[in-house]
């Protein structure tokens, strides 16, 4: 891959400010916004540095602004930059069952490399009005307090809320042992900016309960991305958007209805805004980025069903300070058909999984849709 590499675009970084770099490129030679940009060379203790960035803004006077996707420590002005002219590209289909990946699409599990000739970029615009399905179908969770008081809508977004410890994860486990076993459907998993440990755990209880396949990864029916808490911002901003392009694949080519999960979705944000005072913007409310619900609206609208498939997303929300009218929850919300909320009181009791049935909510919970029997009884239970 190197030599076609080094036919490409050359450039050079003219500034450092933490993950940010600014590279000059001859006139005329320009990359374009969200292309890759690749700095290889050695650190001055001669070790090998290869770090990829993303196209944030062109700056004029030939100079562009990249955020990188990894730690930039060795960097110096004056080093090359490689244009790979296109976004960032990431394997998909069949071979990224069973596999944990970076941002970049790279194995971090020690199995071995991936079989890359299927490759998406992670970048794409959402698809047309004409190609969506409109009609309105129940997603069967198998969980039961869910299916009755606040049922998850297919091809639908679904925020969970709840602290520490109340079984986010354990609930995220069942979802996809039950898509597994009962429709033969395939979960992406997208840790974005959550403990490393949590990963961990998630992937041993994964292969204990069968989801991963040991034996023959191939037949495993979860792909996992992470770009967990001590990545850089860059990683972190762009991880979720490696996972939805996996199941936009699984989506879109295999027709297949897929289940996305994004842990924590409120990280993304908060990645978005240790960047954008960087990248030269201003601040806006509560300090977020001016951003905030174009990046949210580009991430959220790609995640949606099509005549060929269904994607269901189910996001872990963190609420800052528990106020959910600050910027980034509040902006969460306008995109959520459903919440379903853990609740502290009902884990102490032990009562699993800890769903708040009062607090739970849901667009489909309406007579026309469940029928007026479900409807009726929904009602009575939350009485």
């Amino acid at each position: 891959g190197v030599s076609v590499l080094e036919k490409k675009n050359l450039g050079r970084i003219v500034q450092i400010i933490g993950p940010v770099l600014d590279v000059s490129f001859p006139p005329g030679k320009m990359p374009n916004i969200y292309n890759a940009l690749v700095v290889k060379g050695r650190d001055t203790v001669g070790q090998p540095i290869n770090v990829t960035c993303e196209v944030q803004q062109l700056l004029g006077n030939n100079r562009v602004r990249a955020v990188a996707m990894s730690a930039t420590d060795g960097l110096m002005r004056g080093m090359e930059v490689i244009d790979t002219g296109a976004p960032l590209s990431v394997p998909v289909g069949g071979a990224t069952l069973g596999r944990i990946f970076n941002v970049l699409g790279e194995p971090v599990d020690n199995l071995g490399p991936v079989d890359t000739r299927t490759t998406s970029p992670i970048h794409r615009s959402a698809p047309a009005f004409i190609q969506l399905d409109t009609k309105l179908s129940i997603f069967e969770t198998g969980i039961k307090v869910v299916d009755l008081l606040a049922p998850y809508r297919r091809g639908g977004k679904i925020g969970l809320f709840g602290g520490a410890g109340v079984g986010k994860t354990v609930l995220i486990m069942e979802l996809i042992n039950n898509i597994a076993k009962a429709h033969g459907g395939v979960s992406v998993f997208g840790g974005v900016g959550e403990r490393t440990r949590e990963g961990n755990d998630l992937y041993m209880e994964m292969k204990e309960s069968g989801v991963i396949n040991e034996q023959n990864i191939a037949e495993s029916k979860v792909a996992l991305v992470y770009g967990q808490m001590n990545e850089p911002p860059g990683a972190r901003m762009r991880v979720g958007l490696t996972a939805l392009t996996m199941a936009e694949y699984f989506r879109d080519v295999n027709e297949q209805d897929v289940l996305l999960f994004i842990d924590n979705i409120f990280r993304f944000v908060q990645a978005g805004s240790e960047v954008s005072a960087l990248l030269g913007r201003m601040p806006s409310a509560v300090g977020y980025q001016p951003t905030l619900s174009t990046e949210m609206g580009t991430l959220q609208e790609r995640i949606t069903s099509t005549k060929e498939g269904s994607i269901t997303s189910i996001q872990a929300v963190y609420v800052p300070a528990d106020d959910l009218t600050d910027p980034a929850p509040a902006t969460t919300f306008a995109h959520l058909d459903a919440t379903t909320v853990l609740s502290r009181g009902l884990a102490a009791k032990g009562i699993y999984p800890a769903v708040d049935p009062l607090d739970s909510t849901s667009t489909m919970l309406q007579p026309r849709i469940v029928g007026e029997e479900h409807y009726e009884t929904a009602q009575r239970v939350k009485q």
